[in-house]
């Protein structure tokens, strides 16, 4: 698990306004660059190294950084704590009338602990509802340190099988699922998020031992379920990285519908989408 020690700065590769599916109201997204993940479904390979990268011709254009446009573009950028309250500052009206707040997002926001630790305490002491949004492959420590300025999280849970869940992500879950349960037994508001994925994450086998394992949790508010889709299909050849999925084809609304049935059978407020 690699972590970045700083806490005056970290590397994000976008902030996006007005965010209305990363948590409740309208939101700030902060994505931070880094994953320990590399699930074969993943709609932002560009996130996955925690450092900034140059992709050749790559033409991204992310909302911290409008300069992306040469044939040597960088994705991800070094930015200060003033510079991200800078940015998370311009919707504060927003967040008020809607209920809304700050999600910081990935990648996967916990392996910058300390940069993540000042932005959450900063945004605490302005008020604003805050929401990570993590995979939870990370030292427990890191939670330790944050929960106090965390109002919820957004907690992904995609395989119950360890064996499949290295497969398809490379990590085994052991760790993730420990961090899950310390969350609960910690009283931390929790949403559940499941990726969809055809033919591996819809399987009956799991989707029958993720509703065992949700049943032995005391705090889930909800569960959603998220249809794999195709949107970061173009970043692939963008980034010049291969795509093993190109063939999975998005649910239909009508078999998303099946799925969401089977999980009410637990007690949680089930949805489709964030």
């Amino acid at each position: 698990m690699t972590e970045v020690k700083t806490n005056t700065s970290g590397v994000i590769f976008d902030i996006k306004r007005f965010a209305i599916h990363d948590g409740p109201g309208i939101r700030t997204t902060v994505f931070f660059k880094g994953c320990p993940l590399r699930c074969l479904w993943c709609h932002n390979p560009e996130s996955h190294k925690i450092l900034p990268e140059k992709f050749e011709g790559c033409n991204f254009r992310g909302n911290i950084n409008h300069s992306l446009s040469s044939q040597n573009d960088e994705v991800g950028r070094e930015v200060t704590i003033l510079e991200v309250m800078k940015e998370i500052e311009k919707d504060s009206v927003f967040y008020e009338q809607s209920g809304g707040g700050v999600t910081f997002s990935g990648g996967e926001p916990t392996i910058q602990p300390d940069f993540l630790f000042s932005l959450l305490k900063e945004c605490n002491e302005m008020g604003l509802h805050t929401t990570v949004d993590t995979c939870g492959y990370v030292p427990t420590r890191v939670f330790e340190k944050i929960i106090d300025y965390t109002d919820l999280f957004l907690y992904d849970l995609k395989l119950i099988n360890d064996e499949l869940h290295h497969k398809y992500t490379g990590v085994s879950n052991k760790v993730i699922h420990t961090n899950l349960k310390w969350l609960d037994n910690n009283d931390q508001n929790i949403c559940i998020r499941i990726p969809v994925v055809p033919g591996i994450t819809d399987a009956q086998e799991n989707i029958s031992e993720t509703i065992n394992f949700l049943t032995k949790l005391d705090n889930i508010s909800e569960i959603s379920l998220l249809p794999y889709h195709r949107a970061g299909e173009g970043k692939y050849s963008r980034f010049k990285k291969e795509n093993k999925f190109a063939q999975i084809t998005t649910p239909e609304n009508g078999y998303m519908q099946k799925v969401v049935d089977q999980f009410k059978i637990l007690p949680h407020k089930i949805k489709i989408g964030g």
